[in-house]
């Protein structure tokens, strides 16, 4: 095996792994703020809501998220529906339908984190609260939510780790991710696994060394908790 291509290539990988690395940010970013939502339509007493949010939950998690991409990025642009830049960024404006595929189906497995986050926080501090007279929306924003987001940080960790390996289905539909670079660089060589495997080397790279900043950071929040 040859890895000489890596002196000529390697700037198309690491703009390949910096478009690989705003997916998954933007993606949890969203998914956490839709999962949110989410979440409490399925934890809500009104039954057509909570009905609603299971419905999608189950149909997102029961089907792969490549169908679901290639549905939305191929059907919204045949029924005339435009999808603005996301946050402005000139850049980012082309992948914007990619994100909302990943955002929709990681926001399923963010709602069902959250609302297992929710339910686990003690029901005696909600009993407390409200014997106190405090509103509910206050008692889920001072009480409940801190402490539900705090035990669900790992889970959220693990799902940005899980959405920068997922992410490599994009390079189906031609967007700059890491592996449409590698693709690029097969085509441009013609080696057959050399590409794929700095490829494979570099999400590893990203992967470790968020998992190692979360290990990081569960340690601190541990050591805050005993004291």
């Amino acid at each position: 095996m040859s890895f000489e291509f890596i002196t000529e290539y390697w700037p198309l990988y690491l703009q390949g792994a910096g478009v690989t690395l705003l997916l998954a940010f933007f993606t949890v970013l969203l998914g956490f703020a839709f999962g949110i939502l989410i979440a409490f339509a399925k934890l809500s007493k009104r039954k057509i809501l909570s009905l609603l949010a299971t419905t999608y939950i189950e149909i997102i998690r029961g089907t792969p998220l490549l169908v679901q991409m290639l549905i939305i990025f191929y059907m919204l642009p045949a029924f005339g529906v435009q999808i603005p830049n996301l946050f402005g960024i000139a850049k980012f404006g082309d992948y914007s339908l990619v994100v909302l595929a990943l955002v929709i189906n990681s926001s399923a497995y963010i709602a069902e984190i959250i609302r297992g986050g929710i339910q686990a926080v003690d029901k005696g501090q909600t009993e407390a609260a409200l014997a106190l007279g405090m509103p509910k929306s206050l008692m889920m924003r001072k009480i409940i939510l801190p402490q539900a987001i705090k035990n669900i940080l790992p889970a959220l960790g693990n799902e940005f780790i899980v959405i920068i390996k997922e992410s490599a289905i994009v390079s189906v539909v031609g967007i700059m991710d890491l592996m449409f670079a590698a693709q690029q660089v097969r085509s441009a060589t013609y080696l057959a696994f050399e590409p794929l495997i700095m490829a494979a080397v570099m999400y590893f790279i990203m992967t470790f060394s968020l998992s190692k900043v979360m290990q990081y950071v569960e340690g601190r929040l541990a050591k805050d908790a005993t004291h």
